[in-house]
């Protein structure tokens, strides 16, 4: 596990010369909502830890197409349920097997007039042993043949408690080491924490994985590695 740390700090310029105006407001002038408030430092940080991820999504999506609606309906029935039937006979569980879309949709000729339907039925499933993933995609398509489809891979850490316990830490250390440059730079005493939040962290988005041009042997899904990220804010007060 590699620890990489990234931070948005305040600019101590800024910091100073607002620190200074709360400091030295004159007692002969009114006072304004501005100058009412105590004067603090807030700081923002980012902790972030990676690890290995140990789950995989697979979208899985069987594709038919016919010249009638029912035709493409009951070939993709066939197909699509030899994969589910695959995923339980490769140890899936059911609940970490859904349908995540059906869709049926006319096709239309140069002329607009509808020629074929086609059918497209998408399943979700979720394993938790990443090494059996690309055996899964194979043996999926050797049961629905050329209509396989594989929509989306993302990877994902199942417990990642502990990883993210670490990121908030580290944030957390680097909010207090900005204050303290801060503060230092300013000329004034660091305070106490006067409020803290943790701040939502975007996560990235999935990785994809395609079929084509698939060799014969077993096809290869490495997850790499996985960013936990923490985002605080913290004000700190001023002595």
């Amino acid at each position: 596990m590699r620890t990489r740390s990234r931070s948005l700090a305040c600019a101590l310029a800024a910091a100073a010369a607002l620190l200074a105006a709360g400091c030295s407001s004159s007692p002969d002038t009114a006072p304004s909502a501005a100058s009412d408030a105590a004067p603090g430092i807030s700081t923002q940080a980012t902790g972030t830890v990676s690890g290995t991820p140990d789950t995989v999504t697979v979208v899985l999506a069987v594709q038919t197409q016919a010249a009638s609606a029912n035709a493409a309906l009951t070939d993709n029935a066939d197909k699509a349920n030899a994969v589910i039937d695959l995923l339980k006979g490769k140890g899936i569980a059911a609940e970490d097997i859904k349908t995540s879309n059906l869709n049926l949709h006319p096709q239309h000729g140069p002329d607009q007039q509808i020629t074929g339907y086609q059918v497209t039925n998408a399943v979700t499933s979720t394993v938790h042993d990443i090494s059996k993933a690309g055996p899964l995609i194979d043996a999926a398509a050797g049961a629905a043949g050329d209509a396989i489809r594989v929509r989306q891979t993302s990877f994902s850490i199942s417990d990642d408690s502990d990883l993210r316990a670490q990121a908030r830490a580290e944030a957390v250390t680097q909010a207090q080491d900005q204050a303290k440059q801060i503060a230092e730079a300013a000329g004034v005493e660091l305070g106490g924490v006067r409020s803290i939040a943790e701040v939502a962290a975007q996560s990235g988005p999935p990785q994809p994985l395609g079929l084509a041009d698939r060799a014969a042997a077993a096809t290869p899904v490495e997850p790499g590695s996985q960013d936990v990220t923490v985002k605080v804010d913290v004000v700190y007060d001023v002595g």
